[in-house]
């Protein structure tokens, strides 16, 4: 028994030694201090979502998804299976302890210092997902898959090109490659899953989300609820001598508001769109207190922020909580049947557009298929007429035409092959992307959608290349 109590304490004396030279270790670069509270937060909503709402393994999770910092090692997570709640604290300290909630409909909530019992009393009435029985009704409202392969394509090279990117090739730069579709002519010619994934498993988003804000604005704009091309209506911005009261809709969509943001992940963890996502409880109010650093339009600045501002003025635009929480669904999700697909909001209640989707890859595709068909499903007009030409428009400052409004364009119609982002791949290719190799790429002129799904952490997994293929494929 002594020599057990003896081990015992030996042990806690060298974790707790290791912790205190930890801390001391970093204490001495204040920006590696200042990661300590992000890491908790970051981890501790990336397993209440993993758990939660994908229902994969917490330890793969914490291995492949938090593999790109080994800072990640040093956050111990206490899940709480019963009450759904994953918090993380240096070395299980509770030093920087921060709490993630699942919120049924909602998914992963970070309290960021609001108290858990305010979140747990939102109680959101969600409505059911539809179609009730997908597996019943065909690709693609449904799940029903017609029988037969396609004809007059190299099924050989597609099932190679796709094979591909699940095979790991360098064990040093692995792709963690979850899921690909490919839909031609509107059917899935191609659909693979990696280890522990299925075609009903949620997948996280990051900033293909934002081209959903794009529908969500889209849809209220044909119901006459706003005018993207008025002054936003942003509270911070209403003084007489602000000069933010100017900005529109239509340029904070393309990325031209002017607004000063920093938006870096890995590269720089101190960053604002960091700070916001993991410190966060009000993620609109951090960016619309963010100063004008140009003029409207003159300059083109990625931001999530831009995007979780807008987020809160369809949030008031839509008379309570509730309704809010349910616009995408009724209006969106459950009209293309995207069963599946859930959207988590900020301690605040407004959905953080900017990055945090969660949906299987079949409903990543039916959003491509809507806008490939020009924001028409099945015979009924979703999106407002032009509403797609618009948002694939390049904006004035964004560089080779780049980006359009919350869509990653590949030059647009007039732009020389050898000038495009991507040459290899035709003008009117338009993308949903997001950090780490998020994809939804939409090509009108060969009719496909491909979606790709994964956790490659420096965003490179041969894109470019992997289309081209497909297309060579298809002609």
């Amino acid at each position: 028994m002594k020599k057990f109590s003896a081990k015992k304490i030996v042990i806690s004396l060298t974790l707790i030694i290791f912790a205190a030279a930890t801390v001391i270790a970093i204490y001495k670069n204040r920006e590696y201090l200042q990661q300590l509270p992000l890491g908790c937060a970051f981890k501790a909503k990336a397993l209440c979502a993993a758990i939660f709402v994908s229902g994969r393994d917490a330890e793969t999770v914490a291995r492949e998804d938090m593999g790109f910092n080994t800072l990640f090692k040093l956050f111990t997570p206490k899940i709480n299976t019963h009450r759904k709640t994953v918090s993380c604290s240096l070395l299980g300290t509770g030093m920087f302890k921060r709490k993630a909630l699942h919120v049924e409909g909602l998914g992963p909530v970070l309290l960021s210092g609001i108290n858990e019992n305010t979140i747990r009393e939102w109680r959101p009435e969600i409505i059911p997902a539809q179609p009730a029985h997908p597996e019943k009704i065909p690709w693609p409202q449904g799940d029903l898959l017609p029988a037969g392969n396609p004809k007059n394509i190299n099924m050989a090279r597609i099932d190679k090109a796709v094979a591909k990117l699940f095979s790991e090739e360098n064990p040093q730069k692995k792709l963690y490659t979850r899921a690909v579709i490919v839909v031609h002519k509107g059917r899935i010619i191609a659909e693979r899953y990696g280890e522990g994934i299925t075609k009903d498993t949620p997948l996280l988003s990051w900033s293909v989300a934002k081209s959903m804000v794009n529908a969500l604005v889209g849809i209220m704009v044909l119901q006459g609820k706003i005018d993207i091309r008025k002054p936003a209506p942003v509270a911070e911005w209403q003084s007489k001598d602000d000069p933010r009261r100017a900005i529109t809709l239509d340029q904070m969509l393309r990325m031209s508001s002017g607004l000063d943001w920093v938006e870096a992940y890995a590269e720089k963890p101190i960053s604002d769109v960091n700070m916001m996502l993991f410190l966060q409880p009000d993620m609109a109010a951090f960016a619309a207190a963010k100063p004008l650093i140009a003029p409207p339009d003159k300059e083109w600045r990625y931001s999530s922020g831009t995007t979780n501002i807008i987020c809160r003025i369809i949030k008031e635009q839509t008379g309570n909580l509730n309704n809010y929480w349910n616009f995408p669904r009724q209006e969106l999700f459950n009209k293309i049947g995207m069963r599946s697909a859930i959207w988590s909001t900020d301690a605040s209640g407004t959905f953080i557009g900017s990055s945090f989707v969660y949906a299987t890859a079949r409903d990543y595709a039916r959003f491509g298929l809507l806008y490939l068909n020009d924001g028409v499903w099945q015979g009924k007009r979703i999106l407002p007429a032009g509403w797609v030409k618009y948002s694939t428009k390049p904006a004035p400052a964004a560089p080779q035409g780049q980006y359009g409004a919350h869509f990653w364009l590949n030059g647009g119609t007039g732009v020389a092959s050898a000038e495009r982002p991507y040459p290899k791949l035709p003008a009117d290719t338009y993308f949903a992307r997001g950090y780490q190799g998020q994809v939804i790429a939409i090509i009108p002129s060969y009719k496909l959608v491909v979606v790709r799904l994964g956790m490659t952490y420096d965003n490179e997994w041969g894109m470019e290349d992997f289309i081209a293929g497909i297309i060579e494929a298809v002609r």
